[in-house]
């Protein structure tokens, strides 16, 4: 089919219909629909840290082995906020996961994907502290799922397909991106090494919980000897803890205790680092 060329509007497979939880949406997807796995052929899927941990539990490897074989990065933002997709199969667009009886990690697939053939849309309104969450239809022409006749409402199409647990487990993270943009350039750009802190914190939990156990982070924070012991065995509670600590270190909302001289060691720190620290008279 032809497009006007006057007509300059992109084409969109979002149905623009704004859907709360208790709407109605008609979707059904399984093995015996004519397009099983098509939308697996080509994919640009963004992970989030749950989606990662996810994944490497599954595959049985570090973080680091699996942000280093099977994602590739990309900005979130103007400011360079790190963000990471699935990596596809070499030389093409398909999911490395796609097998020909499905997907190959279905009970750990991404969020997107279990969101399919949902999207959501999260906001914060200026000097609110309140998300907003908003859904809406996808329909891709290769899709039959809008055709069968099963109708569901939202909440229940994220139950079943486990989303909730993931939109959970994610919560304050997206909290952290949201914010970052609701603040704008009010806040200025960011540095480097808040933007290196924002990756460790979000996606490499191997590099965070080595990082736990630093000198610096000693120095500034006061975690308790059996809280530490639980977060050096249980990934979704460090997961949650690196969250914790990206508001702190970010935007200074304060969970984590600090000890009381805590600010003097890091101004003590950051002057060691600039070379400061040397003395001032110098021989003529």
């Amino acid at each position: 089919m032809n497009q006007d060329s006057s007509d300059t509007t992109p084409l969109s497979p979002i149905t623009p219909v704004k859907l709360d939880l208790d709407d109605n949406f008609q979707f059904a997807c399984h093995k015996d629909i004519a397009c099983f796995n098509k939308c697996c052929q080509s994919i640009d899927i963004q992970l989030t840290p749950y989606d990662i941990l996810r994944l490497k539990t599954r595959l049985g490897v570090s973080a680091r082995e699996f942000l280093f074989g099977h994602t590739v990065p990309f900005e979130m933002d103007g400011h360079g906020v790190p963000g990471l997709k699935l990596r596809t199969k070499d030389e093409s667009t398909q999911c490395p996961f796609l097998t020909e009886e499905g997907c190959g990690v279905y009970e750990d697939r991404p969020t997107a994907c279990r969101y399919y053939a949902l999207g959501l849309m999260s906001m914060r309104k200026k000097d609110s502290s309140v998300d907003e969450d908003s859904y809406f239809v996808v329909k891709e022409d290769h899709c039959l799922g809008h055709k069968e006749p099963q109708v569901q409402t939202v909440r229940s199409y994220r139950q079943n397909q486990g989303v909730d647990t993931y939109d959970e487990l994610n919560r304050e993270w997206r909290q952290v991106v949201l914010k970052k943009r609701s603040c704008g350039p009010t806040i200025g750009k960011p540095s480097d090494r808040s933007l290196q802190l924002f990756f460790l914190a979000s996606y490499d939990l191997d590099g965070f919980r080595e990082f736990m156990n630093t000198l610096s982070f000693d120095e500034v924070y006061e975690v308790a000897p059996e809280e530490r012991e639980r977060l050096q065995q249980d990934d979704v509670a460090l997961m949650r803890f690196a969250f914790r600590f990206l508001k702190q270190a970010l935007f200074g909302e304060n969970t984590i205790p600090e000890r009381a001289d805590a600010k003097e060691r890091r101004l003590a720190r950051r002057k060691e680092r600039l070379g400061e620290t040397a003395p001032s008279d110098q021989p003529a």
